[in-house]
């Protein structure tokens, strides 16, 4: 099957789709020995000869990581800011991988890690509306009314979140802390914590617990 050159060089580890674009504008690429310059060229990997920089690719084999994130973790492969990045704690497998979808930094739990770009697409897809599921310790015991405005979608300011599964799962009255489980398949920045924020209570720990078939 034929994809577009750009696609391949990602797909087989070399560098990501933007890298490989300006890998075939600088005329690093050659197909069957010729030299490709013009973005969206297609060829196929089995049968064609593609090199980068000299070097023929080889399809890379599909690694897939289950990651449990800690907090303080950049869900990024580089950091501008020096912080600790998810490929830190990877960087002993050799293939490049990257996160599937994001955690915010002070966010734990489940992160899926791998170089499988379809099955990331797949995931990632709003269309296929992919449920994540989270364990979110508040502060305050939320009533059953406050709670049914998460279920039936918050309005925030980019826009009203859809329905979500909400369960109060534990109350510690003495800490004055309560555990609800929350069920969601979008992935606006901060979800969350601003749901949360918008019916009144601060969210003190988050943790993804499963995400579409995984489980932490």
């Amino acid at each position: 099957m034929q994809e577009r050159l750009q696609k391949i060089i990602a797909k087989a580890g070399v560098a990501s789709r933007r890298e490989a674009e300006e890998m075939i504008t600088a005329g690093r690429v050659k197909v069957n020995d010729k030299v490709v310059t013009v973005l969206g060229t297609k060829a196929s990997l089995t049968k064609d000869k593609i090199t980068v920089d000299g070097n023929r690719l080889e399809s890379e084999k599909k690694v897939y990581i289950l990651l449990n994130k800690p907090k303080n973790v950049v869900t990024t492969l580089k950091d501008p800011e020096g912080r600790k990045t998810v490929s830190e704690l990877v960087s002993d497998i050799k293939e490049r991988i990257f996160p599937v979808g994001r955690l915010d930094y002070n966010t734990e739990g489940l992160l899926l890690m791998t170089n499988d770009g379809d099955l990331a697409q797949f995931l990632t897809h709003p269309g296929h509306e992919i449920k994540k599921t989270y364990l979110v310790k508040i502060k305050g015991v939320p009533s059953e009314e406050k709670l049914d405005v998460l279920r039936k979608g918050v309005k925030l300011e980019d826009g009203v979140t859809a329905p979500a599964e909400v369960h109060l799962l534990e109350v510690d009255r003495e800490k004055e802390n309560s555990t609800v489980e929350v069920v969601i398949w979008q992935g606006k920045n901060r979800q969350i914590r601003r749901m949360f924020e918008a019916i009144g209570y601060l969210v003190r720990n988050l943790k993804r617990i499963r995400f579409a078939f995984l489980d932490l």
